[in-house]
């Protein structure tokens, strides 16, 4: 158990397995006169339907909302097996949430009602004027393969409002993804959170994924379930395999989070990372492909120095950080636990505090990407009286 306190945010850590203590743990860890909204991260190993229900007794009617994760962090860094939790100041944040609980049918007029329902509601507190005050966080089933089709739609609602966020994971296992709104765990649906706050803010999103030389075509694929059956009119599997140098049967997680695929946009470069390997050869993707797509090998550069970095720029725009909420992909935390930098990594997590967890996705400005940080980071509140 842990506490991070700061102006306009607490945020505690339970590692208890039992739900009741858990949910009594971060009450008395959050609860405050101020206290207007608890943002969560959990392990999915927990009982979800006995988390929701603690959550809600204790926290006594304050909206909560959450996912279940891939890990978690913390403020000691990285966790695993456990629930961390963020309590918002109501004098420093108006937030307004919504479920969507059919993302299949998700279109565009839905996003404005439920935008416009959002800003609404937000509105009701006057900390500040929406435009240029507000941020949107998406959390979704990791799970769905409907990310793009929301997330779409959302983006178009949203206009100017920047936006990020995470999908839900389950500990690695790929079977049961959840997200949580309204007092209980729901699985094929998403939480869309608007954020308005007179502190400043930057929504992000950065990775340190490079480019080679090798290009894979995919020439058949199922769009609808993210399966690749051929790359370069090969089975798929294959074709990647001999082209990272392993046998077919080598293929795991490890090895997808050394050599990631990505789309090229312009100069950019967008990650497609591969989820698992099927019995017939075929690869299942955590992102959207199609027939026809160029996918770019790419290798992992330095992680650590590309963080650095990012935190540097931050600070120099925004000043101390009052906190960053990270949607940090699972693979990249693969990867540095394979290669020894967790505890280097973690510490700079803790100097920033960040809070989040890791994902099986992450979402920023409408895309939906994988293997990279994404998130918001928070100023300190400077020469403003409370209210």
């Amino acid at each position: 158990m842990a506490l991070q306190q700061s102006e306009g945010v607490l945020s505690a850590v339970s590692n208890t397995k039992d739900v009741e203590l858990a949910a009594q743990e971060l009450a008395r860890q959050l609860i405050h006169p101020y206290l207007g909204f608890v943002l969560f991260f959990c392990s999915a190993e927990y009982d979800l339907d006995g988390l929701g229900q603690a959550l809600e007794a204790h926290f006594g009617g304050v909206s909560l909302v959450g996912c279940t994760s891939a890990g978690e962090i913390t403020p000691q860094g990285y966790d695993r097996g456990c629930v961390v939790a963020l309590g918002f100041d109501l004098r420093c944040f108006s937030i307004a949430s919504v479920l969507i609980d059919e993302m299949e049918r998700f279109n565009l007029l839905d996003a404005q009602q439920l935008v416009d329902g959002l800003v609404k509601d937000c509105r009701s507190n006057e900390l500040a004027s929406i435009k240029g005050h507000s941020f949107a966080l998406t959390l979704l089933d990791g799970l769905s393969s409907r990310e793009e089709l929301v997330l779409g739609a959302l983006s178009a609602a949203l206009g100017s409002i920047p936006h990020f966020g995470g999908s839900a994971g389950d500990d690695n296992h790929l079977t049961h993804t959840h997200v949580y709104h309204g007092g209980r765990f729901h699985s094929g649906a998403a939480v869309v959170v608007l954020f308005n706050t007179w502190l400043e803010f930057e929504v992000f999103s950065t990775h340190h994924i490079q480019p080679r030389a090798q290009k894979l075509v995919v020439t058949r694929a199922d769009s609808a379930t993210r399966r690749v059956y051929e790359l370069n009119a090969a089975p798929a599997a294959q074709e990647y395999a001999d082209m990272i140098g392993v046998p077919v049967e080598a293929l795991d997680l490890r090895a997808f989070a050394a050599y990631p695929l990505a789309v090229r946009i312009s100069d950019h470069y967008y990650v497609r990372s591969i989820q698992q390997v099927h019995d017939d050869l075929s690869l299942t993707f955590y992102c959207a492909v199609e027939n026809g797509i160029v996918l770019t090998a790419m290798h992992p550069g330095p992680l650590l120095p590309n963080l650095q970095q990012l935190f540097a720029g931050l600070e120099q725009r925004l000043g101390p950080l009052l906190l960053t909420i990270g949607c940090d992909c699972f693979l990249r935390r693969l990867e540095i636990e394979t290669d020894g930098g967790v505890e280097s990594v973690a510490t700079l997590l803790r100097e920033q505090r960040v809070i989040g967890f890791n994902t099986y996705g992450e979402q920023f400005n409408g895309m939906h990407i994988n293997q990279t940080f994404t998130g918001v980071a928070i100023g300190r509140p400077v020469g403003r009286a409370e209210r």
